[in-house]
């Protein structure tokens, strides 16, 4: 870039930067989306100006239509984006209850063979589960969720810092999730 242009594309940033920053701001409620669309305004600019091509003959009306253009297809990305997967959170929440219930329950009657036979193939798979994990990843899961001992107690007996606990508890969970999909989906569909 020349440094007459450059001088030129400095000018009217300064010049047109507030007005801009305004009118973008009235449209979008996010204030670091208004600072990445002005930046982006800003970013054509310095590139219609370097290509003479096509000179600009009125700047303002150019860069408000840029700018609006640019409102506009962030906003079309940002409905893409935020488009929700439905899950029925009701549902599930009360099936994984009712799992944990079979799982945990201790009847002092004995139980429904449908109940023993799902709760021996949950536990089979379960333990599969698990033993893929790491070792550190599987002792953490066993001790907070099988035999309910706090992360911190957990800490304090091992010196293992909370947070690398917390990660490898993360990590088991999110193995186990993947992992023990399709017994889920076979459980609520069947």
């Amino acid at each position: 870039m020349a440094k007459s242009t450059e001088k030129n594309l400095n000018e009217l940033i300064v010049e047109y930067q507030p007005q801009l920053k305004s009118f973008i701001r009235k449209r979008v409620t996010n204030k670091e989306d208004a600072e990445d669309i002005l930046q982006d305004v800003f970013y054509q600019l310095a590139k219609a100006v370097n290509t003479a091509m096509n000179p600009i003959e009125q700047v303002s009306a150019w860069l408000y239509r840029v700018a609006r253009n640019t409102i506009i297809n962030k906003g079309i990305k940002k409905q893409e984006e935020a488009m929700p997967v439905y899950r029925d959170e009701d549902s599930d929440g009360a099936i994984m209850k009712e799992l944990s219930e079979i799982l945990f329950s201790d009847e002092t009657t004995s139980p429904s063979p449908e109940t023993e036979y799902l709760r021996s193939l949950v536990w089979t798979e379960l333990e599969n589960a698990l033993s893929e994990l790491s070792p550190e990843q599987r002792e953490i899961f066993e001790l907070t969720e099988l035999d309910a001992i706090p992360v911190k107690e957990i800490a304090e007996t091992t010196g293992v810092p909370v947070n690398t606990l917390l990660s490898r508890k993360h990590y088991a969970v999110l193995h186990l999730r993947k992992r023990l999909a399709g017994l889920y989906k076979d459980i609520l569909y069947s």
